[in-house]
């Protein structure tokens, strides 16, 4: 990739992103530059890509930015109520990967937040006599129920073990419902869809098992005559819950941006200021609910409409919210290729859509916190074997670094498990590669961001090129919440998108430090469409429902230099290196 001289280190993207976290790449000393030289014809010599030395230090006395303890969340989209899913959430696999997973919040919301009708029944469908979810599966929703009895017989956590041939019979359905979901994702037009007392014990039961903290979408289409928000309906789920005494947060809607689209009915920045304000209220009037958080407005990729729309929401409104929402969504799912993924310029447009929204926010309420309220590989449901495999974590994990770096306070992923192709449990309830990043990234990575420090050779002496624009790197505190290190360690996660070896040394205060390596690789033959990946060599499986495998790292003796395979995925941990700013 072509990039201008000015652009120092596209290890954080562009010149843009450079200013934006006030970051400078600073020479650690001149004799880091290896020459180049041609290797011998028909010699086993390696050539500059593969012996290029990177020299990496960071910055130990203080953190650049400090995060929320629930920096990565996940999302769960409303369609798991149409699929059937949600009826299966109190399944023990599902719970455990989940609880991997926490401390997070849960969203429960997506594009059919604005769809979603509650009702204070516990079975919908067994109180107006009508079929079960599936009329043609005999006893399918009878095996629910008594599932459903067996459960509310346990005292705490509810956990079940549903019969293979009642998940099988359920994954048949999901299927076929999938087509249906797709279609409405691609249309963008959807039916409603009704969530009831039932459904949403259940769906608190798992968040609440998991070690996750809900917040629940409301439905935001509910209109009256001259356009403002009803929220009678909301306010009986709400007095529902309080009676339960649910630990809930809140939203209103899903890309509010993007309403005339979908109902031909726009709305402007003071109306949903007066919606949020609104809201508030409600929730002031529930007393349970008087002090909830509330989150919005969770506007679409920033573009020139949304931000308007975000300008004057903040303007009227940013008082009304505990942190100020957004989302993004890197490729239209419908027409990716395994090769964008790997696109430096696709992975540097975050920055810029963040650059876009501190600035509003900062303008209207300094220090409030923004959120990546919803954000995955691709829009449109994602694409079957590419959002779903090893190459969406160059995606996944960059957006974690750069949202770090910017002070992203929280980055909710689409989704946890549901239909389409961006989740990272698939319907067989098998942890895919963002998965088992994610768990690697919550095991090993603390809310505290270091500035990262790094020297290198452009390949030749000729302006424009440079060896680095594929090599991401980015490093925080190792979690205090992994008692296999102590404090003042210090986790560096790098992406390496160049199709060579790329030779990382340690230098200045992590030289000469132990290090443990945690290298992930794609499994298997498909490469990087591989939908299982190898730690250090060995493949990550789960041991059973309730046991994850031993994330073992690999040891790397003191000043040994860090090799980083071509399109790979690492974390490394320097151990002892009592960093101040990761001490306390």
């Amino acid at each position: 990739m072509v990039m201008p001289q000015h652009c120092l280190s596209p290890v954080f993207g562009s010149s843009l992103w450079l200013a934006s976290i006030a970051l400078m790449v600073q020479p650690l000393m001149s004799s880091s530059a290896a020459t180049y030289k041609r290797p011998v014809s028909g010699g086993t010599g390696q050539g500059f890509m593969d012996r290029t030395l990177i020299l990496l230090d960071v910055n130990t006395r203080s953190p650049l930015k400090t995060l929320n303890e629930n920096f990565l969340s996940l999302q769960l989209d409303p369609s798991i109520i149409k699929d059937g899913w949600l009826d299966f959430l109190s399944s023990k696999r599902l719970v455990t990967l989940a609880r991997g997973l926490s401390p997070a919040y849960l969203r429960f919301g997506g594009k059919r937040t604005d769809f979603l009708q509650f009702h204070n029944l516990k079975n919908l469908a067994k109180s107006r006599g009508g079929p079960g979810p599936d009329y043609y599966l005999k006893n399918y929703e009878d095996d629910i129920v008594r599932s459903d009895i067996a459960l509310d017989k346990q005292k705490g956590c509810k956990l079940a073990n549903h019969p293979d041939i009642m998940l099988e019979l359920q994954r048949e359905k999901a299927a076929q419902m999938q087509l249906v979901l797709l279609k409405e994702q691609l249309s963008n037009i959807y039916s409603n869809i009704t969530i009831t007392a039932r459904s949403l014990d259940k769906l608190y039961n798992f968040a609440d098992c998991a070690g996750l903290h809900l917040i629940f979408g409301l439905n935001a289409f509910h209109r009256n005559p001259d356009n403002s928000w009803n929220g009678s309906r909301a306010l009986g789920l709400l007095k529902y819950s309080a009676g339960k005494k649910y630990n809930l947060s809140w939203e209103l809607g899903n890309e509010p941006n993007s309403y005339r689209a979908m109902v031909s009915r726009a709305l402007n920045s003071s109306q949903l200021a007066q919606d949020y304000t609104q809201l508030r209220t409600l929730l002031q009037s529930v007393r349970y609910y008087s002090r909830a958080n509330l989150y919005g407005p969770n506007i679409g990729r920033p573009r020139k409409n949304a931000i308007l729309l975000l300008d004057g929401f903040m303007k009227n409104a940013g008082s009304a919210v505990d942190a100020v929402t957004w989302q993004h969504y890197y490729i239209d799912g419908r027409v990716a290729k395994v090769s964008d993924f790997m696109k430096t310029r696709l992975l540097d447009t975050l920055t810029e859509q963040i650059t876009k929204v501190l600035k509003v926010v900062k303008t209207h309420a300094p220090g409030k916190k923004v959120w990546l309220g919803g954000v995955g590989p691709a829009w449109a449901g994602g694409t079957n074997n590419l959002s779903d495999t090893y190459a969406a974590g160059f995606l996944w994990l960059n957006t974690l670094g750069m949202s770090a770096m910017q002070g992203i306070d929280v980055v909710i992923r689409h989704s946890f498990f549901d239909y389409g192709y961006n989740h990272l449990v698939d319907q067989n309830f098998n942890p895919l590669p963002d998965y088992w990043l994610s768990l690697l990234f919550k095991r090993l990575v603390g809310p505290r961001v270091l500035a990262v420090h790094v020297a290198g050779l452009q390949r030749k002496p000729r302006p424009g090129r440079v060896i680095r624009d594929k090599l991401r790197i980015y490093a925080h505190c190792t979690s205090f919440q992994n008692h296999n290190y102590v404090r003042g360690s210090i986790t560096i996660y790098i992406i390496n998108l160049h199709r060579s070896r790329k030779k990382i040394k340690l230098a200045g205060t992590l030289r000469n430090k132990t290090v443990h390596q945690y290298l992930l690789q794609p499994a298997g033959g498909e490469g990087l469409q591989a939908k299982s990946v190898l730690l250090n060599g060995e493949p990550l499986v789960m041991v059973d429902d309730e046991t994850f495998p031993e994330l073992k790292p690999r040891t790397l003796r003191a000043g040994r230099t860090i090799a980083m395979p071509p399109t790979a995925i690492g974390f490394y941990v320097i151990k002892n290196v009592n960093a101040y700013a990761c001490r306390r």
